[in-house]
């Protein structure tokens, strides 16, 4: 008897505790983005797929990456995917993913390109809001390849404002990837 009312406790307890984190990642991406109120750069329509006549904020694009390799499982380094001087955010290899269907090569879920532009996979629904509001453009191939449809260009931060959703951003995608939310 006993032993069978400790399987029922551990049993709720992993029920609740599964609840509690699929709701934080339910409300995680569910926050609704304040309208970009700088213009939207022109991309190229094809791959690669690139800002046209953005200058990147050196200064705001390091803190994003110092912010980035923050993450919890996160390491920056070349990318693996993208142009030569993009920077990739690769999750450690072990690492359990939620949408790994989503993840556009290896472990790497998202890059930030030379002019502070970046790549990154989106709830779709998050990435229709970001592309409402004037924060991205969806990738080329989004629409061509499974679990693709969230994956967006998330423009240069131009501001130290700016930066502060771009790192949201960012943050809802390790959040849509791993499944883990971050602060």
């Amino acid at each position: 008897m006993v032993n069978t009312m400790n399987v029922h406790m551990r049993t709720l307890t992993v029920a609740v505790t599964v609840v509690a984190l699929m709701c934080s990642m339910a409300s995680a991406q569910e926050r609704s983005l304040p309208e970009r109120s700088s213009p939207r750069p022109e991309t190229t329509s094809g791959v690669p797929h690139t800002q046209i006549g953005v200058e990147i904020n050196a200064d705001l694009a390091q803190l994003l990456l110092e912010r980035v390799a923050q993450f919890p499982g996160v390491t920056l380094g070349p990318t693996r995917i993208s142009l030569p001087g993009a920077t990739g955010f690769q999750l450690d290899p072990d690492m359990l993913l939620s949408q790994p269907n989503s993840i556009v090569g290896g472990f790497e879920f998202a890059h930030m390109h030379p002019d502070g532009s970046l790549h990154a996979s989106l709830d779709p629904a998050m990435a229709r809001r970001a592309i409402e509001a004037g924060w991205a453009v969806a990738h080329p191939w989004a629409d061509q390849r499974p679990g693709w449809s969230g994956f967006v260009m998330i423009y240069t931060p131009t501001t130290p404002e700016e930066l502060d959703v771009v790192i949201d951003l960012v943050e809802s995608s390790y959040t849509f990837i791993t499944g883990n939310t971050l602060g």
